[in-house]
């Protein structure tokens, strides 16, 4: 499986970016890197996608951006979770189980 697809699943990098920023503020390069981790790797998160979700979700008024200094001290916006996008968070996540749900019956499904 040398070439297995890492790409985020259609549909869940909003919930990916909401969840990661539940645990702490972040820049957009960490949070692609804390995906990454958290997923051990199956997930890699493109920087086109990722910039292009921030913006809309900012849009939208679940996260707030501020530009800081990062650890390594460059100038980065960093991104933090509302509280209308932890709500979001929470009916996305319940939308997630729920889909997750019905594929696991259809995987064990039996004629």
């Amino acid at each position: 499986m040398d070439n297995a697809n890492t790409d985020v699943i259609q549909g869940t990098l909003d919930m990916l970016i909401l969840k990661t920023l539940s645990i702490e503020p972040m820049h957009g390069f960490g949070i692609a890197r804390r995906v990454e981790q958290i997923s051990r790797g199956v997930f890699k998160v493109n920087p086109g996608s990722l910039l292009t979700a921030l913006q809309r979700l900012e849009r939208a008024g679940w996260l707030d951006a501020a530009w800081r200094q990062t650890e390594n001290s460059r100038r980065a916006k960093f991104y933090s979770l509302t509280r209308s996008g932890g709500k979001q968070l929470e009916i996305e996540t319940a939308d997630w189980a729920r889909r997750a749900s019905a594929i696991a019956r259809l995987l064990k499904a039996e004629g």
